[in-house]
C-alpha cells in the first residue's frame, strides 16, 4: 500500500489541462500532485494524517499563472493614492482625492498615485499641471497613469527633478508643452528625471509590497507570476527584496523574474555577475528573462506604429525608445550570448519590427532553438510579422484584460479594422505560439475574470465585440492561464498542468466554468487557493 497522502481533493470536477479532460479526486504528497483519478481510485491514498477537502461538486484547476505583471509595484501601488476609475471618475474628483490626502502629510511630502484614465475622466484629458498646483499647493505631486507609461507631475515635482521650460525631450520620451508651457505631462523616459528625485523605497518597504501583493493574487487563484520588470524604479534593491522575500518565507506566490537591462535603467550586469541567468533559482522563485522598452502603451498614444493615430496629425505614430535598431541588436545579442532569454516590451507593429529584428540577428549569430524568446505585450501585430514569429517560435505575452478595459478607447485611436486585428489569440494558437494570459497589473486590475471573459467574448467592459473571429473556449483560455504561461517561462514541465509530478498548486472555484454563460465568469469566486498542497487562500 502507497504512503498516505499529504492532501486530497474529492467529490468533484477537476481540470486536468488542455486535451487531458477531468477527473474526480486527486491527491498532493510532498508538494506534487501524487495521483489523479475516480473518488474511490484517491480514498485508497486517505491516512490518518491526510487533509481531506471535499470539493461538493466545484470545479478545481490548476492554479493560475499571470505571466505578466509587475508584483512590488501593484504592492506600492496598494499604498498610494488609489486613482483607478472605479474610484475616480471625474477631474474634480481627483483633484479632491489628491487635495485630501495632502491634508494628511506635512507640507513638502511627496503625493503620488496611481491608476487614472484620462479616456474615462469626464474631461477626457490629463489633470494639468497648474490643476494639480492648486490642489496641492505645499506638495510635489507626481501621478501616473493606467497604462504606466504616462505621468502628470506639479510644478513642485518637476522643480525638485530640475525640468524647466528649457529641458528638452529625451530620446524616446516626451516632456510635454503647449504654448511654450510645460503641461506637467510627461512620457516614457520623459519621466526619468521625476522617478530619480521621488523617495526611496527601503528593502523592507519593498518587501512588505511585495508580500501584499501577493496575497492579493492569491485570493483570485494566482498561484504564479512572471514579475516583469525587477529593477524598474529602485534598481539592485528591488532584487535583494526579491531574494529577502524568498529567504523569508514572505514571498505568497511563485515567481518567474524579469530583470531591467534596458538602456536607461539596468541591473543586468549585477544579475549576470551574480550568475542569476534564466532558469536559475527554485520553484518559488526563479530567475527569468531580460527586459528592454521598445515603445510604450497604445492608450497613451505612444506605442510604435507604422500608421498614424487616428487625428490630423500624420507624424502620430508613437515613440521608439531606442530608435537605433543596432543599438538594440547589439543589447539583445549580448544577453543572449549569455544564456538569458528576452521580454522585450513592442505593443505597437514598428516596435515588434524593432524586436523581431534583434532577435534575427541573435539567433543568427548564436543559434539556440528552444530559447522562447518572448514579446511582452505584441498587440497590434501584422500578418507578416506573424510568420516571423513562427520562423524563430517567439512567443506572445499579451494582456487580454487590454481589450476588455481598453479596447473601447483604442476605437477612438486607430481604425476599427486594424483593432478587431489586434491580439489575435485564435491565429497564434494555430500558428503554435502558446500565447499566454496576463493582466500587467496595475496597469488593469489583477482579477483574472475579464480575462477569462474577454478570451471567450472578445468583449470589451461596455460590450463591445471585437475581433470574434479570435474567440477561444474556456479550455483555450484557462490553458492560456495556466500551461502556455508555463511554457513562456520554460517550467511547463513542473506546472500548469494537473497531472501526476506536477507541483500542487490548485484554484477552487464556486462555479463550473465550463458550463456557465460567459456572462457569468465575470461573477464566479475563487474560494480556495493551494500552494504545493497548502491552503493558503480561503474565500468567505
Amino acid at each position: 500500500m502507497s504512503a498516505a497522502a499529504d492532501c486530497v481533493l474529492t467529490g468533484g470536477k477537476i481540470w486536468k489541462g488542455k486535451g487531458l479532460g477531468f477527473a474526480e479526486a486527486l491527491s498532493i504528497s510532498q508538494g506534487k500532485i501524487a495521483a489523479v483519478g475516480t473518488a474511490e481510485e484517491i480514498a485508497a491514498q486517505i491516512g490518518q494524517t491526510t487533509r481531506v477537502i471535499e470539493l461538493d461538486g466545484r470545479l478545481a484547476t490548476p492554479g493560475l499563472y499571470d505571466a505578466h505583471l509587475h508584483l512590488h509595484m501593484y504592492g506600492i501601488a496598494m499604498a498610494e493614492v488609489d486613482l483607478r476609475p472605479s474610484v475616480v471618475s471625474t477631474l474634480a474628483d481627483l483633484l479632491e482625492t489628491l487635495r485630501a490626502k495632502a491634508a494628511t502629510l506635512p507640507k513638502g511630502e511627496w503625493i503620488t498615485g496611481r491608476g487614472y484614465d484620462h479616456f474615462k475622466l469626464d474631461v477626457g484629458r490629463h489633470p494639468y499641471r497648474e490643476e494639480l498646483d492648486a490642489s496641492c499647493p505645499d506638495h510635489p505631486v507626481y501621478i501616473v497613469r493606467t497604462c504606466g507609461h504616462l505621468a502628470v507631475a506639479n510644478s513642485a515635482a518637476l522643480a525638485l527633478a530640475g525640468i524647466t521650460e528649457d529641458t528638452p525631450s529625451p530620446e524616446g520620451g516626451l516632456i510635454e508643452r503647449a504654448n511654450g508651457r510645460l503641461t506637467g505631462l510627461l512620457a516614457e523616459t520623459g519621466r526619468e528625471q521625476v522617478m530619480k528625485v521621488l523617495p526611496r523605497l527601503a528593502v523592507e518597504e519593498l518587501v512588505d509590497a511585495i508580500e501584499r501583493g501577493g496575497n492579493r493574487l492569491l485570493s483570485h487563484g494566482i498561484t504564479s507570476c512572471m514579475e516583469a520588470a525587477i529593477g524598474i524604479r529602485e534598481g539592485w534593491p528591488e532584487m535583494e527584496a526579491y531574494l529577502a522575500a524568498r529567504a523569508q518565507n514572505r514571498l505568497p506566490v511563485r515567481v518567474y523574474g524579469c530583470v531591467m537591462g534596458d538602456k536607461t535603467r539596468s541591473i543586468l550586469d549585477k544579475v549576470t555577475a551574480a550568475g542569476m541567468v534564466t532558469g536559475t533559482g527554485d520553484e518559488m522563485f526563479r530567475h527569468g528573462p531580460v527586459k528592454i522598452f521598445t515603445d510604450g502603451s497604445a492608450g497613451g498614444r505612444t506605442a510604435a506604429m507604422t500608421r498614424p493615430y487616428l487625428g490630423n496629425d500624420p507624424d502620430d505614430k508613437g515613440l521608439l525608445c531606442i530608435p537605433d535598431q543596432e543599438e538594440l541588436n547589439a543589447m539583445v545579442l549580448a544577453a543572449h550570448r549569455a544564456g538569458y532569454q528576452m521580454a522585450i516590451h513592442a505593443i505597437g507593429d514598428a516596435a515588434i519590427d524593432e524586436v523581431l529584428n534583434a532577435y534575427e540577428a541573435a539567433l543568427a549569430d548564436t543559434p539556440s532553438p528552444n530559447r522562447r524568446h518572448r514579446i511582452e505585450h505584441c498587440g497590434w501585430l501584422r500578418p507578416d510579422q506573424l510568420q516571423r514569429m513562427i520562423d524563430m517560435h517567439v512567443l506572445p505575452v499579451p494582456q487580454p484584460s487590454f481589450m476588455y478595459w481598453f479596447g473601447d478607447l483604442y476605437c477612438t485611436l486607430a481604425e476599427r479594422e486594424r483593432v478587431e486585428a489586434s491580439h489575435p489569440y485564435r491565429e497564434w494558437i494555430e500558428a503554435g505560439l502558446e500565447p499566454s494570459a496576463s493582466t500587467d497589473c496595475p496597469v488593469t486590475e489583477v482579477d483574472p475574470r475579464p480575462v477569462i471573459y474577454n478570451l471567450v467574448t472578445r468583449k470589451t467592459a461596455r460590450g463591445t465585440v471585437l475581433g470574434g473571429d479570435q474567440r477561444l473556449s474556456v479550455e483555450e483560455a484557462l490553458h492560456a492561464y495556466t500551461s502556455a504561461s508555463a511554457y513562456a517561462s520554460h517550467e511547463d514541465g513542473v506546472k500548469g498542468k494537473l497531472i501526476p509530478g506536477h507541483l500542487g498548486d490548485v484554484a477552487i472555484w464556486d462555479r463550473d466554468l465550463f458550463e456557465i454563460e460567459p456572462e457569468d465568469i465575470l461573477q464566479a469566486r475563487c474560494d480556495l487557493t493551494i500552494l504545493g498542497g497548502t491552503i493558503v487562500h480561503e474565500g468567505s
